[in-house]
Order: C-alpha cells, then sequence, then structure tokens
C-alpha cells in the first residue's frame, strides 16, 4: 500500500505532513511512502533525509495518486482531480457546511478524514493534531508578542535601574492558551488569563497565573471541551467587564475561537485606545475574524500606538517542530487504520468501525 506526500502549496505554509524519522517507521511496518520532491524543504528535511528513510521520491501527480495520502491543509481542485477514485485523503479538511471541494472528493468516493474532527477522547490523544499544533501556536505568539514589546518581560534589577515586570493578560484558555501562560511565566511576566468556561480556573492557577473573574450571567462551556458562542447580552457585559483588566496588560494574547463561526470580539477598539502606546496584542484569531476588531489577517497594524499582530499560521513559523508533531500524530492515526492482510501486505479497515475514524469522516 503506498501513501502519497505532496508538497503543500498554500502561500505561508512550510509545514510537512510526514517528516523522515516518521517516514521509516511508517516504512518499516509495511507502507510504500512516495514524497513529492522538495515537500520537506520549507520544514528543513530535505530530500536525502528521505531517500535515506526509504522513502521514494517522486512529482506531484505520482504522490497524490496513491492510495492514501496525507496533507498538512485541504488540497486544491487542482489535487482533487490528480487523485483516484475511492482513495483516502487525511488532511486538516477546513470545510463549514456546503463544500464544492468536499462535495467534489464525495462523487469520486474518496475517503476524507478531517483531522480536525478527530474526537477528544483518552485513546485519540495521540492523533489531536488540532492540540499539537495549538500547543505550538500558543509557544510562538509569546515570542511574537516579545519580539514586538521592546521591553523586558521579567523583573529586572541592575546597577542602571530596576524594571517591573510585564503584565499579560491571556484570553481563552484552551490549548493554546495554557501555552501562551506557561511560556510567560517562564519568561516572568506576571500573567492573568479569562476564558468563559469555568472549569480553567484551576488550569490556570496550576501554571501561576491569576484568574479574571468575570460574571457575565452564564457558561461558556459547550461540547467535547469547546467553548460555545455566548448570547449577545452575555458578550456586551464579558467586553464591558474586561475592558478595565485589557487597559492595564502590556501585551494580550487572544486565543479565543469558535469552530466555523466568526471569533468572539474581546478587545475593543476603545480598550485598545486606553492601553500605553508601545504594548502588543497579539491576536491568534486574526484569520477568523479577530477577537480584535482592529486586526488585520497576516499583518502588523499600529493602533494608537499599539501594535496589533495577525499572523495566522503559528506553526507554520516553527515548522520543523510542527511537521514533527504533526507526522506523529498521522503515524499514530494510521496505526489504527490498517492492518495486516491474509497475504501478508497492509489492508485498509473498515473505518466507519472504529469511533475515531469514523467521527473524523467528512
Amino acid at each position: 500500500m503506498k501513501l502519497g506526500i505532496p508538497k503543500e502549496t498554500l502561500t505561508g505554509e512550510s509545514r510537512v505532513a510526514i517528516t523522515p524519522e516518521v517516514a521509516k517507521s511508517l516504512i518499516n511496518k509495511g507502507l510504500e511512502v512516495l514524497v513529492e520532491q522538495g515537500a520537506g524543504a520549507g520544514a528543513h528535511y530535505d530530500d536525502g533525509a528521505y531517500q535515506d528513510a526509504g522513502a521514494l521520491l517522486t512529482d506531484r501527480a505520482s504522490a497524490l495518486a496513491c492510495e492514501l495520502v496525507a496533507k498538512v491543509r485541504r488540497p486544491t481542485a487542482e489535487d482533487v482531480a490528480g487523485m483516484r477514485d475511492g482513495a483516502v485523503l487525511i488532511s486538516l479538511l477546513e470545510a463549514c457546511g456546503e463544500d464544492e471541494l468536499v462535495a467534489a472528493m464525495q462523487a469520486r468516493d474518496i475517503t476524507m478524514l478531517a483531522l480536525e474532527r478527530i474526537p477528544r477522547i483518552s485513546r485519540a490523544q495521540s492523533m489531536d493534531v488540532l492540540s499539537s499544533q495549538a500547543n505550538i501556536a500558543g509557544y510562538r505568539a509569546v515570542l511574537e508578542g516579545v519580539s514586538h514589546y521592546g521591553r523586558f518581560l521579567p523583573m529586572m534589577m541592575t546597577a542602571a535601574g530596576s524594571s517591573k515586570p510585564a503584565r499579560v493578560v491571556v484570553l481563552g484558555v484552551g490549548v493554546a492558551g495554557l501555552q501562551a501562560i506557561a511560556t510567560a511565566r517562564r519568561l516572568g511576566a506576571e500573567v492573568f488569563a479569562y476564558d468563559i468556561r469555568p472549569e480553567t480556573r484551576e488550569q490556570i492557577e496550576s501554571l501561576g497565573a491569576k484568574p479574571i473573574d468575570l460574571d457575565i450571567g452564564e457558561s461558556g462551556s459547550g461540547e467535547g471541551g469547546y467553548a460555545r458562542e455566548l448570547s449577545d447580552e452575555a458578550k456586551a457585559r464579558q467586553q464591558q467587564l474586561l475592558a478595565d483588566e485589557l487597559a492595564k496588560a502590556h501585551i494580550i494574547i487572544t486565543t479565543a475561537q469558535i469552530p466555523c463561526r466568526q471569533a468572539p470580539q474581546l478587545v475593543a477598539p476603545e480598550v485598545v485606545e486606553r492601553m500605553r502606546e508601545g504594548s502588543v496584542i497579539v491576536d491568534m484569531a486574526a484569520g477568523s475574524g479577530g477577537n480584535c476588531p482592529l486586526s488585520a489577517p497576516d499583518e502588523v497594524v499600529n493602533a494608537h500606538g499599539v501594535l496589533i499582530v495577525g499572523h495566522t499560521n503559528y506553526p507554520s513559523l516553527m515548522a520543523t517542530d510542527a511537521s514533527a508533531f504533526f507526522a506523529r500524530n498521522i503515524a499514530n492515526l494510521l496505526g489504527i487504520m490498517l492492518d495486516q492482510g491474509e497475504e501478508g501486505g497492509l489492508q485498509l479497515k473498515d473505518l466507519g468501525e472504529d469511533e475515531i475514524t469514523a467521527a473524523a469522516r467528512a
């Protein structure tokens, strides 16, 4: 059975779905791995490393024509046209509602395993791409904030004087938010955090940060550990109560997103005006509307002297490690998808029988 790894073509995407290390492991288990030439270059995995691992270097058409195809981001229409009927695609599908690309693949009997649909259960933790990549994103977001801030994060005492620790506020305490809290604390900042889900309070405190308590009249806890969308009244009260806390921040990291919805607005323009000049907002939701309406996707905006960072693909800024984590997630998923056939080769299991692959099917 052949697994094809095409090069990612989306602008700004440097990751690769399978690294040489993971390719070697999969080959040892009986898969034939075909890698498009240059697929790993953006993540600093050269073609020679794939060859040393036993993978076959090939062109894009051959990689897409395999029985199994693994990608980081959703395929293009041209990619789908190059795939074989009945193939299995493993990737972030990034589909919401009716989707022409999904319909085209369904018409070709292509089985789609959307990695964002992997359920958050114990068995699936090693396959959870969203969590592994969000962990990297939260770390990198803090580094972006620090690099634009222009001051120390920890308290510094020198012969030339001292500086107070920076006040960092993290909004949204999912995987990315928790890593952002931990990273900012390791760098010596005074960290505060807020989430609409009350169960996150203990997690915030366990990392040495201080929870921001707001009474907005309802809980934001949703299904599967995700936040749900608040009512308009609760959103308005949330913004009003948050304003004073945010205005005092030196760096704000916003991570609040709701799948297939516009990101909730948490940092109003009036709050930005009240922040000290030189402060930084890192809006991790800039690609889905932004937690701050002044942010712009993949731009750094200067608003009233406050820098608003709107990068939309933080894992790609750390492509080597992000690819390594992503590839291990894929390998673990393949482990429950494939079995030894009667004649010794690998064969695909019934993907509807396992709760993980059944939930991931689009």
